[in-house]
């Protein structure tokens, strides 16, 4: 009612440009909009369909706090970029302006829907309904074929149905007709009446095992017990429940309608999947809320001044930016204590044999990495040969670098062949608009046809971090699995702390790429790195002036 009262005003108002609503529109921008609801002392829902951010930055900023007091929706539109494209390293195939915008609106608490229906579905939910505490849902239906679809539903879009616990069960069937099933979902019958019905749902609304209950009613042939009548279960109760109510009317007309009860409204959705959707998004923001906000924890070893020196150094070298050669990118790495794999740099046949006796592993074996200028995927370039054991093996391996790539190598790496373990992806992109994006997931060859990645904007909070380790589909190979043991997360979060801090700290670090990471139960470390500089000056002018 109040977002009607802004957007209306007298035809005289509209003409003459008064209107509230077409005056802080013309004049403001979402960020400014965000601060008024906040303060406005009257609204307690946001709806927001952008197109662009004038300042991400703040918008960001802004939406984390006004989200603790009020829910944000918006439409994530424009998912059409989000298939993977052509370029130059794996971070920047991956990061594309849908992986962005996805980051800022889970950073920030923001309920991104698909579509606009989806945007006011949800918008019913949570404007009229406590928020589950959890996911764990119960459908409670007087038919089982719409029960079990409604059921479906639910799993699909994340939520869980457990099992009803003995107790509840005894107290379900002692107040249901004959025949009622009290598997989750509960089928009442055709049979049930208003009142078997409502003592069913006080008891799954009083019950702390369930959070929501979704009560899906189809007309049936027991006119006396159906349609209208069986909704009063719903909309009058003595008291408010305490659990999330919400209804799918199999038979209704429009999409979403609030239903008027005797302690307030009810959402009533005419389709299993809307109603799902809704009570998943309401459950994502009770997650969002019970988390701390997270901080951004201080680092040990972390070499700013240098590391500003080291790009500064290299951009008075390439004035129009480049790719770091492995000596200058291990050296940016160590200004992080960004922990990587020994390594020696070779330019003739002899120094490969001396160091790859120096660096050879407890099999022996060795790797041999052809460089030069602008090379970024050696396996493409077939720039690597692995399991070398032997002065031979060493020598025939240079030797052939140097026949295929003699003209443009200026040189190789060698490094001791890594154990097996799982190979990991992590990198950064520097967006103009929005700043350093981390990217996390699988690595290895296949990286960017499996595209199992996970994105946020840095700085990383430990909570960020926690999220870009838990939300790729690889997460449990890390956590341990099948009797294996979890890798070391410890030094996980350390590594992507610290490439968080490397781009936070140098606007000139346009890409990292890290890949493969090697994550074992005790260590993890960046078997192969890239970083690519360019001459940029400090992000957000804005915040430095803030500072």
């Amino acid at each position: 009612a109040h977002r009607t009262e802004l957007a209306g005003g007298n035809r005289e108002d509209l003409r003459q440009g008064t209107a509230p609503a077409l005056r802080l529109l013309a004049a403001g921008s979402g960020n400014d909009m965000l601060q008024w609801w906040e303060s406005d002392g009257r609204s307690d829902l946001a709806l927001l369909h952008l197109e662009s951010f004038g300042n991400p930055r703040a918008f960001s900023r802004t939406a984390r706090r006004v989200t603790r007091r009020m829910p944000i929706l918006t439409v994530d539109a424009g998912r059409t970029d989000a298939g993977r494209r052509a370029a130059a390293s794996h971070t920047a195939a991956a990061a594309t302006t849908t992986m962005t915008r996805r980051a800022l609106f889970a950073q920030a608490g923001i309920t991104a829907t698909r579509t606009i229906p989806e945007l006011l579905e949800t918008a019913a939910l949570l404007h009229s309904q406590p928020l589950p505490a959890a996911s764990r849902v119960v459908v409670v239906t007087n038919a089982g074929g719409a029960g079990v679809l409604t059921a479906d539903a639910c799993a699909e879009a994340g939520l869980a149905l457990p099992a009803l616990p003995p107790g509840l069960v005894e107290d379900l069937l002692a107040v249901l007709p004959r025949g009622a099933s009290t598997a989750n979902p509960v089928d009442a019958t055709a049979a049930v009446t208003e009142e078997q019905l409502r003592a069913c749902l006080d008891r799954l609304a009083a019950h702390d095992g369930i959070d929501a209950v979704l009560v899906t009613l189809v007309p049936t042939a027991v006119a006396a017990a159906t349609g209208d009548v069986l909704v009063k279960a719903l909309t009058h109760a003595p008291e408010r429940r305490s659990r999330t109510m919400a209804a799918v009317l199999l038979d209704q007309d429009v999409p979403v309608r609030l239903l008027p009860s005797d302690t307030g409204r009810v959402p009533a959705y005419a389709d299993p999947q809307a109603a799902a959707r809704a009570l998943a998004h309401a459950a994502e923001r009770a997650r969002w809320l019970a988390r701390p906000p997270g901080t951004v924890p201080a680092l040990e070893g972390i070499d700013t001044a240098r590391g500003r020196a080291v790009a500064d150094r290299f951009l008075t070298r390439h004035p129009d930016g480049a790719w770091l050669d492995p000596r200058t990118c291990a050296e940016l790495l160590d200004c992080y204590g960004i922990p990587q794999s020994p390594w020696a740099w070779v330019e003739t046949e002899d120094e490969a044999v001396w160091a790859a006796d120096r660096l050879k592993g407890p099999d022996g074996d060795v790797v041999l990495k052809a460089h030069w200028p602008g090379l970024v995927h050696k396996t493409a370039r077939h720039a690597i040969h692995l399991d070398l054991r032997g002065d031979a093996q060493v020598r025939a391996a240079f030797r052939d670098f140097d026949v295929r790539f003699g003209h443009l190598m200026t040189g190789a790496v060698v490094q001791p062949l890594a154990p097996r373990g799982i190979e990991l992806f992590a990198g950064v992109v520097q967006d103009e608009v929005f700043g350093p994006l981390v990217l996390f997931g699988l690595g290895g060859t296949a990286t960017e046809v499996l595209a199992d990645h996970a994105a946020r904007l840095a700085p990383l909070t430990d909570q960020d971090v926690h999220d870009l380790i838990t939300a790729p589909r690889c997460a449990p190979l890390l956590l341990g699995r099948d009797g294996t043991g979890p890798v070391d997360l410890a030094g996980l979060e350390q590594l992507l702390l610290r490439l968080s801090r490397m781009a936070s700290d140098l606007p000139q670090l346009a890409e990292a790429d890290f890949n493969p990471v090697l994550a074992l139960p005790e260590r993890v470390t960046a078997l192969d790195a890239r970083i690519r500089l360019l001459p940029r000056p400090t992000h957000d002018p804005y915040l430095r002036r803030l500072r």
